[in-house]
């Protein structure tokens, strides 16, 4: 089933976006484009959900209960679930586009392997899974002009890890793999809402954690599997990077961990 749904799919979209272009990297990036137009409403609703969070953050109510229960963090928690209750704000909100990767990023992957078919059996797997009517719709697209790919991309084997090799060093050095691990870190911190100060938030707690830990686990992925799922990320991430500013919400202070002064307080005079 999952092959039926997901990794079908995803190789035969990859193998004719190859027959149009005929770079195996470009169809990739592409691909990666239009799966980030696909999940646009959710990058919209991310963004909706980080800013009533920081509005909520922001509020007199929700400051008033963080002084009040400071030394009860059970209470602390089941209140502010009422008050993200009330206004319909959903604490999870802005890491519910990383956690919808995590099925799209395997059958990627899948399908990546799949297409470029390193072995005789794997070749044999492509030829049954490629759809009919794909041969139909360029005259390049017979299986003897796509199949096999050519998954070399600019220095890399899109079907191998990435290395650069420098001379007198005993080890590659994983590029592609320090700039996804680079870029994710960008991308998650201009999407995490902003944090209260002093903040003993359980949410604020995980989207910091969040900010650590997917960075660190994509580098991981990109180290150890198919160079081309590091050009995946790292278009992903770039294309959301985009998105984000293309609708006016970089955050570059919540980057770099700067936190902005509250506004002084206007004195009023009175008659007196």
């Amino acid at each position: 089933m999952w092959d039926l749904l997901i990794v079908n799919p995803f190789t035969n979209i990859l193998l004719l976006i190859y027959a149009l272009v005929g770079n195996f990297g470009v169809s990739i990036i592409l691909f990666t484009l239009i799966i980030r137009l696909l999940t646009h409403p959710i990058m919209a609703q991310q963004i909706k959900s980080s800013a009533a969070m920081q509005e909520l953050m922001q509020s007199e109510e929700f400051k008033k209960i963080q002084e009040k229960y400071k030394n009860d963090k059970e209470k602390l928690a089941q209140e502010q679930m009422r008050i993200y209750q009330e206004r319909g704000i959903s604490p999870f909100g802005s890491c519910l586009p990383t956690l919808i990767q995590f099925p799209i990023l395997i059958g990627f992957y899948q399908s990546i392997v799949r297409a470029i078919a390193a072995t005789p059996m794997q070749l044999t797997s492509l030829v049954r899974s490629v759809y009919p009517w794909l041969e139909n719709i360029t005259p390049s697209a017979s299986l003897s002009a796509l199949i096999p790919i050519q998954s070399q991309f600019l220095w890399m084997d899109l079907g191998q890890p990435e290395r650069i090799l420098i001379p007198g060093l005993s080890f590659g050095i994983p590029v592609l793999a320090i700039i996804v691990g680079l870029t994710t870190f960008v991308q998650t911190k201009l999407t995490m809402p902003p944090s209260a100060s002093g903040s003993n938030d359980q949410t604020a707690q995980m989207n910091q954690m969040m900010g650590i830990y997917m960075p660190l686990l994509l580098f991981y992925f990109s180290l150890n599997f198919a160079s081309g799922l590091a050009v995946y990320f790292i278009t992903s991430n770039l294309a959301g990077i985009a998105q984000y500013a293309a609708l006016g919400k970089v955050n570059w202070s919540n980057l770099f961990g700067m936190k902005k002064s509250p506004a002084p307080a206007t004195k009023t005079k009175t008659g007196k």
